[in-house]
């Protein structure tokens, strides 16, 4: 099979866990962590109860995947016998999910793959609500334990159309639905504790011929479609997109020596070269699917979907529109802060951005800003929120907090480097102490330290360069000869003897003079 008539089909079940309720049908203490309802280990004479607390994240979850919120939908049985549901069926919703018909769109700037383009539209086909099942836990080599803490606990399932073709591209849109229902604060986070799970299904088909009607003409154009594998509990970004590739070069070759696929479950392990089978699949019938009759319909009344509606925080895709329109940022700082911390690195960052809009409106600094300044602040602010503050993070191991640095400390610091009160090695040295402790405010940090910029005359800033000239013939001569990268030496040298009362543009300007450079 030739690889140009060769097309690849991906389909997505993943699976978010709500964070409002511990237990979807069953009610337990606080400590649900370490406890275990009646109804979760299937106690004889136990029923399950509706939390009617789950269904509000999973509302925001479907209306952010554009969804139609189903006034009336209903509680199903999903048969089957495995240790990790002891009831010998899982609750879902098979025939009439809560939500159905959505979409979601992924950019470029998403992750797609390049085959893409710049756009790819997955339909979601529907979101259900549905019931965790127990935790296995492997014990090599043979024993298998089993924690129940966890059944029962609620998980919305998103289910996505056939319509991705690039194991690239399936991973980018796990990750952006999982950061897309964060973001409005409908699922828990970290895949520990079950905030993602997803099963992949992966089918290759031929693309060089078409159905063919008994009466011997083409079938509307449709296209043959290939035998379905399915991958199960996916666990991260990189074990989907792995996965996806193992499994299609596995149907590759199974059809390239002339074998045919079967319908089945397949298991990855992180790592691994190949999945592996668990379990053939003859369909949807072997769950025997059936309404369950100990939980009623769920109706779900228009006004609730329109309050939700009008209370739902801002998307993701949005917000990073307009941190680069509005604020000027570039769409790669826009992207990494609306996604660093869970959200708590951009709600630091428009703290920081009101505090020094505050202090921009003081009568006796705004005639000291420039509006270039002013239409940069943003741009600024990010630099120090975003790859100052994230330098200082990865070399003292420390995890983000708000109160590292206060805003308004942030905030000061870059208004004072913004009016030219220090320079921007003094603002990294007083970033750095506030970082490691310091909790004096930086203004008397700034005086206690004298790290006030006292401006130096251009007489000054020529001696300066002059000295640096003479001490340093051999490199002053390639610079006057045209080696101009040789210039930033001694710039960075007369701003270390300065000790931060050198500014880099009068450094410069006393340099170039001295040097002769008119470039």
């Amino acid at each position: 099979m030739a690889a140009k008539s060769r097309q690849y089909l991906l389909g997505i079940e993943e699976f978010e866990k709500t964070n409002d309720h511990p237990d979807a049908f069953a009610s337990t203490n606080d400590q649900s962590n370490t406890q275990v309802a009646p109804f979760d280990f299937a106690l004889p004479g136990s029923q399950p109860a509706f939390q009617k607390e789950t269904l509000l994240p999973a509302i925001r979850a479907a209306l952010a995947l554009n969804c139609h919120i189903q006034q009336r939908s209903q509680f199903d049985r999903k048969h089957y016998f495995y240790a990790d549901q002891p009831a010998g069926y899982q609750i879902t919703q098979y025939y009439q999910p809560f939500a159905t018909e959505g979409s979601i769109v992924l950019y470029d700037h998403d992750g797609i793959a390049p085959e893409d383009g710049d756009t790819v539209q997955v339909g979601i086909k529907q979101v259900q609500l549905e019931q965790d099942t127990a935790k296995t836990i492997l014990q090599p080599p043979s024993e298998t334990l089993l924690d129940f803490n966890r059944v029962s606990h609620p998980l919305i399932e998103i289910i996505t159309l056939p319509q991705i073709h690039q194991p690239k591209t399936a991973a980018a849109c796990v990750k952006k639905i999982q950061k897309l229902l964060q973001a409005i604060n409908a699922v828990t986070t970290g895949m520990e504790s079950g905030g993602l799970r997803a099963d992949v299904n992966v089918s290759v088909r031929r693309t060089d011929f078409r159905l063919h009607s008994s009466a011997g003409s083409l079938d509307r154009g449709r296209v043959s479609l290939g035998q379905r594998t399915e991958i199960k509990n996916l666990s991260s970004i990189k074990a989907v997109e792995d996965a996806i590739i193992a499994e299609r070069n596995r149907q590759i070759s199974v059809l390239e020596c002339g074998g045919v696929i079967e319908g089945e479950t397949r298991g990855w392990t992180l790592g691994a070269s190949q999945t592996v089978k668990l379990r053939g699949k003859e369909g949807e019938v072997d769950y025997r699917y059936m309404p369950d009759p100990d939980l009623r319909p769920l109706f779900i009344n228009e006004d609730l979907t329109l309050m939700i509606t009008k209370t739902m925080p801002q998307l993701p895709d949005r917000t990073v529109e307009e941190l680069v329109q509005a604020q000027g940022l570039t769409l790669k700082d826009a992207k990494t802060l609306v996604e660093l911390d869970d959200g708590e690195r951009l709600d630091y960052f428009d703290h920081v951005c009101e505090q020094l809009s505050a202090l921009h409106c003081d009568p006796s600094l705004s005639t000291q800003i420039s509006e270039d300044e002013r239409q940069r602040s943003g741009v600024n602010v990010a630099n120090w929120v975003l790859h100052e503050m994230g330098g200082l993070l990865s070399t003292s191991e420390t995890a983000f907090s708000p109160e590292i640095v206060p805003a308004q400390d942030l905030a000061y610091i870059c208004l004072m480097l913004e009016i030219g009160k220090i320079t921007r090695r003094t603002a990294k040295e007083l970033f750095g102490r506030k970082f490691r402790g310091d909790r004096r405010d930086v203004e008397k940090i700034i005086a206690e330290e004298n790290l006030l910029l006292v401006h130096l005359t251009d007489e000054q800033y020529a001696t300066m360069a002059l000295d640096l000239i003479n001490s340093n013939p051999v490199m002053a001569e390639r610079v006057k000869k045209g080696q101009l990268g040789k210039l930033q030496f001694f710039i960075g040298q007369m701003m270390r003897k300065g000790q931060g009362k050198v500014m880099a543009p009068k450094a410069e300007a006393a340099l170039r003079q001295l040097l002769e450079v008119t470039q």
